[in-house]
């Protein structure tokens, strides 16, 4: 039976192992980079036709559809890719447990959206709820297509789909922007993405369902996968319960202001993260047996992420608030107040992030769950402080807990494999000092810009954040140099950069 076999081949998946992890990252990075032009693009333009109302409203519905939208994305797929002997039966049990829970789910969705409507005081969520729930079903038919390629590290055709779907909703979501139809442009692009999604994953996936095997032969990549998607789902409430308890309390403006926020604040870490989980459950999982390679490559791979995330945090909490009136207009204006007071976090968010990875990669989803409900309590504590003070208190409250967790995180996530506090803060302290060095400097020259040109005119905008981010990044690359005593780590990125870019000849399936 000739069922695609080189999706369920172990020896082919383990061939060249660091090239193709390398190259996947490569490819996720690039088309990541141009997603983000894509998403700040949609932004800019939806920002400037809708008002904040409009993205409050669909909000409140999105705090909880995108949980269940995840429902097999978070589980079904990091088992598949971790699984180390898999075969065409147990992909296609996955399969049909996988759509049939998120048919059962959208059915679910809708009944209960009157109740949604009913906790916002909001009528309007019954039939954007209705609108989502079919976006349940349609994650649920692509996710095991989705896997295979991602298992078989084909990175670079998930990433296409993930574009041509992206270019496609974002063309959608302006159309019904420009007839006027308010947040229905926010909510077809949302359905429509997955929509497309699911499309580009059968056309290039060769793989099809057929009869399912018996339960007892998935039934451990069923338990994996129902740890790995309880971890997600308390994770994703501690980071949902900003929106909750915003939109609950002070309402569809209050969280339209927010959502935009958050949304700019995220887009840089989930561009970067997102696709990388995958490459990096990929290679880890590979190296479970290898102890040493596999702290080698963890230690690299959150290195790595702390430079670029703590040139991106510097970056983004310099310029937070022109950003957004240069991007959004004047009537965001409270946008970039709160988004700079989310900016600080986003290179900690990213090498917190990883602690994930090494749940996934050394089969203990379990522990991750354990660890999410202990976060879980840490976040609503912050929530609850900062809620008095409206929007601005909850991201400080945001913004201070990922502090707080990133270290007891990864500690507790890598005991299996002894990865200590020294090899972690070896690994990132270098970038962080770097950032709070080239800081100061940057600071400065906005002061100067100041007393050329009135500040946050249209005129002084471009030039304040032109010259604040390349005064930043001077800085903050002679500060890397200084601390680490050479230009080695330098070195090391621009290598692995290359080795993202410059492709090497190797066998294609066939």
């Amino acid at each position: 039976m000739s069922q695609n076999t080189h999706y369920f081949d172990e020896n082919r998946l383990k061939s060249e192992l660091k090239h193709k992890t390398i190259r996947g990252a490569g490819a996720t990075i690039m088309s990541r980079g141009f997603a983000l032009f894509l998403h700040m693009f949609a932004t800019i333009v939806l920002a400037r036709l809708l008002v904040p109302r409009d993205f409050g409203i669909v909000s409140m519905v999105t705090a909880f559809s995108y949980l269940l939208h995840n429902v097999g994305l978070n589980g079904f797929t990091e088992a598949v890719i971790q699984e180390k002997h898999l075969s065409h039966g147990q992909v296609s049990t996955l399969f049909w447990i996988g759509s049939s829970v998120s048919i059962l789910l959208a059915g679910g969705f809708v009944l209960l959206s009157p109740l949604l409507a009913r906790f916002y005081d909001e009528p309007r969520l019954v039939g954007i709820s209705m609108a989502f729930a079919c976006g349940f079903i349609f994650s649920g038919l692509s996710t095991q297509h989705l896997a295979l390629l991602k298992r078989t590290m084909q990175f670079g055709t998930v990433a296409i789909i993930e574009i041509i779907a992206m270019f496609v909703s974002i063309t959608l979501a302006i159309g019904f922007a420009l007839l006027n139809l308010g947040y229905w442009a926010i909510v077809v692009r949302q359905v429509s993405l997955s929509l497309i999604v699911l499309i580009g994953a059968w056309i290039t996936c060769s793989w099809r369902p057929s009869v399912p095997a018996g339960l007892k032969e998935v039934g451990h990549m069923l338990r994996f996968a129902i740890n790995t998607f309880t971890n997600f789902s308390v994770y994703y409430f501690s980071r949902n319960l900003d929106k909750i308890l915003i939109g609950r309390f002070h309402g569809p403006l209050a969280l339209g202001f927010y959502d935009r926020a958050y949304h700019l604040f995220v887009m840089p870490a989930s561009q970067m993260t997102a696709p990388l989980t995958s490459v990096a459950i990929a290679a880890l999982s590979r190296l479970r047996e290898e102890p040493k390679r596999f702290i080698n490559y963890y230690c690299k791979a959150i290195s790595l992420l702390a430079f670029f995330g703590m040139l991106i945090s510097g970056l983004l909490t310099l310029n937070a608030i022109d950003i957004i009136l240069l991007l959004l207009g004047p009537q965001w204006d409270k946008t970039g107040v709160i988004f700079s007071v989310l900016s600080p976090a986003t290179g900690i968010m990213l090498v917190y992030s990883t602690h994930g990875w090494l749940h996934l990669s050394l089969g203990t989803p379990h522990k991750w769950v354990r660890w999410t409900l202990v976060a879980l309590v840490i976040t609503l504590a912050g929530f609850l402080i900062g809620l008095p003070y409206g929007a601005i208190g909850v991201a400080a409250a945001y913004s201070i807990t990922f502090y707080i967790l990133v270290i007891p995180g990864i500690l507790y996530a890598g005991r299996p494999m002894n990865i200590g506090i020294r090899l972690i803060l070896k690994s990132i302290w270098h970038y962080f000092a770097a950032c709070l060095l080239a800081g100061p400097g940057a600071w400065f020259v906005l002061k100067m810009v100041d007393f050329i040109a009135r500040p946050y005119s249209a005129a002084a905008l471009p030039v304040r954040i032109l010259m604040a981010s390349t005064v930043f990044i001077l800085l903050y690359l002679l500060s890397v140099i200084v601390l680490h005593g050479s230009i080695r780590p330098l070195v090391e990125i621009f290598d692995v950069a290359k080795g993202m870019v410059i492709r090497k000849k190797q066998k294609a399936y066939p």
